[in-house]
């Protein structure tokens, strides 16, 4: 299938899924901020490496305000703090991203 009938079907899917056009271009920039901050110890599409950092597809999808906390503010030794790194508008293309699993 091809054309607009993909397209129809593939929204739908996206739908279903609860992802959102919207949601779905957020997702993108937000892979773009993963890859400056994130990837370096979470691994390429948050496909974990091992050693102490937390393997990010398990994350809660439905915990904005745990995600929010150990991003600004760190999680010991495992996870430094961002909060003068990354802003609130970020934090939330970031969370879109970690959402869509990568």
């Amino acid at each position: 299938m091809s054309g607009p009938r993909a397209a129809v079907a593939a929204l739908a899917i996206l739908l279903a899924l609860g992802v959102t056009p919207a949601l779905a271009e957020d997702a993108d920039i937000g892979r773009e901020i993963y890859e400056e901050f994130c990837l370096n110890c979470h691994g390429r599409d948050m496909i974990h490496t091992g050693g102490v950092s937390s393997d990010l597809r398990k994350f809660p999808k439905d915990d904005f305000d745990r995600f929010r906390n150990v991003v600004l503010d760190g999680n010991g030794q495992a996870m430094p703090a961002w909060r003068d790194k990354i802003g609130d508008d970020d934090l939330k293309l970031l969370w879109a991203y970690v959402r869509s699993g990568g």
